[in-house]
């Protein structure tokens, strides 16, 4: 699957502008020096079609395989990556906004299991995903780093 949703195919979806040029916020989940200040800790190296790359979230002990489906420069990323049942595809699509904004939407598929796991699928990873965009918004907009994700379960609380 290559970002492309076949009608009734449960689905995570988000979005958010950036006031920032589309090739910065784009820029921000290549490239994993900017990447971490906002979502996870480390990476093996910078998102390219076709590579895989490891993400870890230190704080978490969780780190986990990311295969680069797709990369449209300044347009679209897709990617896989494990999930519960199975491989999940994310795709964020990046479009100008006015001046100089940007607006990032992200769409997750691949979520299984029963309806209330559904449900708690996609509610966890849209939240997540809104995390992350509100911390790369913080970053850009303003140079702030509000350890969102980091500090979403602090020393193992749930909730």
């Amino acid at each position: 699957m290559t970002g492309t949703k076949t009608a009734g195919t449960p689905a995570m979806k988000t979005a958010m502008l950036i006031r920032r040029p589309v090739p910065e916020v784009f820029a921000a989940f290549i490239n994993p020096d900017i990447t971490t200040r906002f979502w996870f800790t480390k990476s093996s190296g910078s998102l390219e079609a076709g590579k895989q790359v490891t993400w870890e979230w230190e704080m978490y002990g969780i780190s986990v395989p990311v295969t680069v489906l797709e990369i449209e420069p300044d347009r679209r990323i897709v990617i896989n990556w494990p999930g519960k049942y199975g491989p999940q595809t994310v795709e964020w699509k990046f479009s100008p906004h006015g001046g100089d904004g940007t607006f990032v939407s992200i769409s997750s598929t691949g979520f299984g299991g029963s309806t209330p796991e559904l449900v708690e699928q996609i509610a966890d990873s849209t939240g997540g995903f809104s995390l992350v965009l509100a911390g790369l918004k913080a970053l850009l907009e303003h140079g702030i780093e509000l350890n969102l994700v980091r500090d979403r379960h602090p020393d193992g609380v749930a909730g």
